[in-house]
């Protein structure tokens, strides 16, 4: 049916109402960019921490964040002009 739609977890396939689907993914994505966020993060001191055990001195620029997608938007509406 059109309200419905097919979801494969693991090996099997299972229809489930498309609203309920959309939140599904919405749910596990806004998850997904939270861990990779808290990694992002980590990855920042372990690298500060070995560059200060191999006595670098420590990364320029490497705190930097990634613009947000609304960011991205309004840059490219400003280069559109």
């Amino acid at each position: 049916p059109p309200e419905k739609a097919m979801v494969c977890f693991g090996g099997m396939f299972i229809e489930l109402p498309k609203a309920k689907t959309r939140e599904m993914l919405r749910q596990d994505q806004e998850e997904l960019d939270e861990e990779i966020n808290n990694l992002r993060k980590e990855l920042r001191v372990k690298v500060n921490r070995l560059y200060e055990a191999q006595g670098k001195p420590e990364l320029k620029g490497f705190n930097l964040n990634p613009m947000s997608a609304e960011e991205m938007k309004l840059i490219n509406r400003i280069l559109e002009g």
